[in-house]
């Protein structure tokens, strides 16, 4: 071997380990490159997947919910009313005549006896000759209805006198065994019968009585049978002067309403109920009167349904059958002071309250096959559940079984929300 050999052997063993090393740095780069581009097509392959499963994944339903919560729950009826003197009592005319004017206003307080107004006799020639004539004869014969009514009565006095001794005879001797039980009854029944006769012929001379009044007043007679030049309309109660019905002079009939009295102090409200809804309302329950014009809301109690109805069309036009619910309000007077005649009031009538009830909005209910069911959002879809209810108040309803507090239904649901659908909440 030469030297030249010698000295090109190492460079050539030297060279061939940098082109291997240079081959197996390619290799590696070239595998890595092959991994990475694999890597992006598996990763756009997963993620074109994802897109089309999320595109043909339906999207959840948005819907509206409430929740199922525990609190006190009140059914009433909200109707409006009319505030009014409790006792009111109507001053008329006791017979034809000149009224004077009347002084009293509305407001004046007066009391029991007060002159109110005056009737003045008619003139003459307004009272026929055969008018006067026809009320003398009623007078003169209510006077002998009088005095035949007092006659019968001491007849039948005379009478119950002589059947309550014989009662008492007969008592005896059924006590000692001498009648029969026949007899003794009919001495009992015949003093009883007496007894009724008695109180039917007091009346009767009551009735004739006021009769004789009556012809009297349409006479214008005093007890002593002189004419009356005027006669004065007084007051009945003591109390406030509510209305004036005629303030001017002129002829009045009898009957015709003069004035108005009643007590303020002693008002009731009057609420015009749906026959539906009375039939639920009780005697005692409580009342919120709102509206009135105060700065507070008083409260009352129910004290009578009045037993008729009567017809009253609506502001639509569909006749409606109403009765009257009465009201007495608990609050003292100073705090509505302000109230008066006639006013104007807001009463929401309780008729069923419970402090602490399952409840739920009742737009969450609906039928389905003769049964209430709602909509329950469970781990983000709708499940159907069949419930049982019990009273409904405005927005909501007493829950009595079948879902439990704090669930959460779907509110006023579609056709599109059915049993197992993804839903969303708003």
């Amino acid at each position: 071997m030469t030297t030249e050999s010698k000295e090109s052997a190492p460079s050539l063993a030297k060279d061939s380990a940098q082109f291997e090393r240079s081959r197996a740095k390619k290799q590696r780069k070239k595998a890595i490159t092959t991994w990475v581009r694999r890597g992006v097509w598996a990763i756009a392959a997963v993620a074109t997947v994802a897109v089309i499963a999320r595109a043909v994944k339906p999207k959840p339903l948005t819907v509206q919910v409430g929740a199922v919560t525990r609190g006190a729950l009140q059914v009433t009826v909200d109707e409006d009313g009319r505030a009014r003197v409790a006792d009111r009592y109507q001053v008329t005319a006791p017979r034809a005549g000149m009224l004077s004017r009347i002084t009293v206003r509305p407001g004046d307080r007066i009391a029991r006896g007060a002159v109110l107004a005056r009737l003045e006799a008619l003139p003459e020639p307004l009272l026929g000759a055969r008018d006067r004539a026809a009320t003398e004869a009623r007078m003169r014969a209510a006077e002998d209805g009088a005095r035949q009514a007092r006659a019968n009565v001491d007849r039948v006095r005379t009478a119950l006198e002589y059947a309550r001794r014989r009662a008492d005879r007969a008592r005896d001797l059924h006590t000692r065994g001498t009648i029969s039980q026949v007899e003794f009854e009919q001495s009992e029944s015949e003093q009883r019968s007496l007894e009724s006769e008695l109180s039917a012929a007091q009346a009767a001379v009551r009735v004739a009585v006021h009769e004789s009044e009556v012809a009297r007043a349409a006479l214008g007679l005093q007890g002593s049978g002189r004419s009356e030049a005027a006669t004065d309309v007084t007051a009945p109660v003591t109390g406030v002067v509510l209305r004036v019905q005629q303030q001017s002079e002129g002829v009045v009939t009898p009957g015709a309403l003069l004035v108005e009295i009643g007590d303020p102090s002693a008002f009731e409200v009057v609420v015009a109920v749906l026959t539906a809804d009375a039939v639920r309302v009780r005697e005692g329950a409580r009342v919120a009167l709102e509206g009135w014009g105060g700065g507070h809301a008083l409260t009352g109690h129910v004290r009578r349904v009045e037993p008729s109805a009567f017809s009253r069309v609506s502001a639509l036009g569909v006749e409606e059958q109403r009765v009257n619910v009465l009201v007495d309000i608990d609050e003292p007077r100073e705090r509505w002071s302000a109230l008066s005649d006639g006013y104007r009031v807001s009463a929401r009538i309780s008729l069923w309250e419970q402090p602490s009830v399952l409840r739920a909005p009742s737009s969450a209910l609906f039928r389905r096959a003769e049964r209430w069911s709602v909509f329950a959002v469970r781990d983000g879809h709708a499940r159907v559940l069949d419930v049982e209810v019990g009273e409904r108040a405005g927005a909501d309803v007493q829950i009595i079984r079948g879902v439990d507090e704090g669930a959460r239904l779907v509110l006023h649901p579609s056709d599109k929300v059915v049993d197992g659908v993804a839903v969303s909440e708003e």
